[in-house]
């Protein structure tokens, strides 16, 4: 199968390498890296926004990469009905740009996790999630400082109404995020943000490979 994916590298993201390795060995035949400034994009399955600290985080997390010239091929890509995936930063992003509701502050505790958390798969009805048993408890990591999900209340009811949680912190809340929620869908599904790293869970030597049924789900 020949799908194409396209890594988004801001200045300051740091996981395209990670996001790289963990597509192409979910079987992606090309994963292009694509810097900030390109305002057009040829034909991709998947535009994957990886972790890290776009623009050094100043203002807010991705509030600055959202003026970034590929947002807006980002956007037309995510309008058609392609796959969009953010992770951490990338998720953070999404939220800022409105492709997906809510916003990431900083922690509740006010300091940066890195550590192994437990996410339950609260829906697996979608290319990220279908490689996945609903309530299935996967472990991943995470690192971040502003990973604390929140919106106000009749965002959080049509998530839950709608079934559009992806992931919840099982075991323990990280972050102090509403709901336990780790990462969301947008209402097509076809768009995915979450805090995890599933990217540093895919080989033996991560302790686990329960990341890469996310990645292996994206072809098709």
């Amino acid at each position: 199968m020949n799908m194409k994916a396209a890594i988004i590298s801001f200045p300051g993201s740091n996981r395209e390498i990670d996001a790289t390795k963990a597509l192409k060995q979910a079987g992606f035949a090309t994963v292009d890296t694509i810097f900030h400034t390109q305002d057009e994009l040829p034909s991709y399955d998947l535009l994957m926004l990886p972790g890290g600290f776009s623009h050094g985080d100043y203002l807010r997390c991705g509030a600055m990469a959202v003026h970034s010239p590929v947002m807006k091929a980002v956007k037309d890509h995510a309008v058609r009905g392609g796959l969009v995936y953010g992770v951490c930063n990338g998720f953070q992003i999404l939220c800022e740009t409105g492709l997906l509701p809510g916003a990431l502050m900083r922690n509740n505790h006010l300091k940066f996790n890195c550590k192994w958390v437990d996410l339950e798969v609260t829906n697996n009805d979608s290319a990220f999630t279908k490689n996945y048993k609903r309530g299935q408890i996967i472990r991943v990591p995470i690192a971040h400082g502003d990973g604390n999900y929140q919106a106000d209340d009749a965002t959080i009811k049509n998530l839950e109404d709608k079934d559009l949680i992806a992931f919840k912190y099982a075991n323990g809340n990280p972050n102090g995020s509403a709901h336990d929620i780790a990462g969301i869908f947008n209402e097509g599904k076809n768009i995915c943000g979450m805090m995890p790293h599933p990217e540093d869970a895919i080989a033996p030597h991560h302790q686990t490979t329960d990341g890469i049924g996310i990645f292996k789900g994206l072809l098709g």
